[in-house]
């Protein structure tokens, strides 16, 4: 899938396209049914897809010393949105211009003219320019007048309320990862480089693939069953700890993943860890020969849970 830069004056080639319109952190039940929308209409006209996102997000722009918050990398977008049967993906890199933005100007001089959209679908809550100016009625009302065309999607419900990111950030916060998994409808991944870190995990056989969490959401601090998938597409099972590491000083913030039966050297290379299961929350204890025999019951409890699948 192509990745194009709303910066430039978008190819001739692309002009014409379907927009989906949004921020498509996470790409959950809602997001999927504005793209699924976009897609659609596209097809039926003979046109070409266009997933746009913002990147950075626009609460790290006005905010950037806010708790990292994100559910997806732009990669991991982009594979999302491919899969989802877009044709490209159009990046809105959110600065201080875009931010100045008025919500006429974005369709007119963005949309209209630099993009060239046909249509656009979004959420009928998507706001868009400076101080949240645009809404879809704006965008229908100024469009018209360009031949843009405009649709919204309404809200998606999954057990009688609404799928938002801000439901998946709170049910990963509370260690939920089957209600995260399916607003999602896929498990919620982090994907980091392997980094050299204390090698404490190697002294007591439960070697980890230590990854910095970056501006990734932290869900609850604890243990979790987890699947690895490695750069050659082998997925591994395991067991990880998120959080400080309480039992060792100093504290230190980590995603730790022990992979079950493998011992190849992942270092400096980019894996993704799949959050499948909370099993407990993070805890200190007394010695390491407890620590120990608590990390095998843990990884006894993951192994189940992930071969029952």
């Amino acid at each position: 899938m192509i990745r194009l830069f709303a910066r430039e004056r978008i190819n001739e080639n692309w002009r014409g396209a379907i927009v989906a319109l949004g921020n498509f952190d996470g790409f959950h039940l809602g997001h999927q049914a504005v793209v699924e929308q976009a897609v659609r209409w596209a097809r039926s006209e003979g046109r070409l897809a266009l997933v746009a996102t913002f990147d950075p997000h626009p609460v790290s722009h006005f905010d950037p010393k806010a708790a990292p918050f994100r559910l997806t990398s732009l990669d991991q977008r982009q594979e999302l949105f491919a899969a989802a049967g877009a044709d490209g993906m159009l990046v809105f890199e959110f600065d201080d211009t875009l931010a100045r933005t008025s919500a006429e100007d974005f369709v007119r001089e963005l949309l209209i003219d630099r993009i060239g959209a046909a249509g656009v679908v979004t959420g009928e809550d998507f706001t868009f320019g400076r101080k949240r100016g645009g809404n879809i009625e704006m965008l229908r009302t100024l469009g018209a007048a360009h031949g843009l065309a405009a649709r919204a999607v309404g809200p998606v419900l999954y057990d009688d309320r609404i799928v938002s990111s801000s439901r998946v950030r709170e049910a990963l916060k509370a260690g939920d990862c089957e209600t995260a998994t399916a607003l999602l409808t896929r498990p919620f991944a982090i994907r980091g480089v392997v980094q050299h870190g204390d090698k404490v995990g190697r002294t007591i056989n439960f070697p980890t693939a230590n990854l910095a969490m970056g501006k990734y959401l932290r869900p609850a601090y604890g243990i979790y069953a987890v699947t690895g998938r490695l750069p050659d597409g082998r997925e591994l099972l395991g067991a990880a700890n998120v959080g400080i590491r309480p039992t060792f000083d100093p504290p230190k913030e980590l995603l730790e993943p022990h992979f079950f039966d493998f011992s190849g050297n992942l270092y400096g290379q980019e894996i993704e860890v799949v959050f499948h299961h909370f099993l407990r929350p993070e805890a200190k204890f007394d010695s390491l020969d407890a620590l120990v025999a608590q990390i095998a019951r843990d990884c006894l409890e993951a192994r189940r849970l992930l071969e029952g699948v």
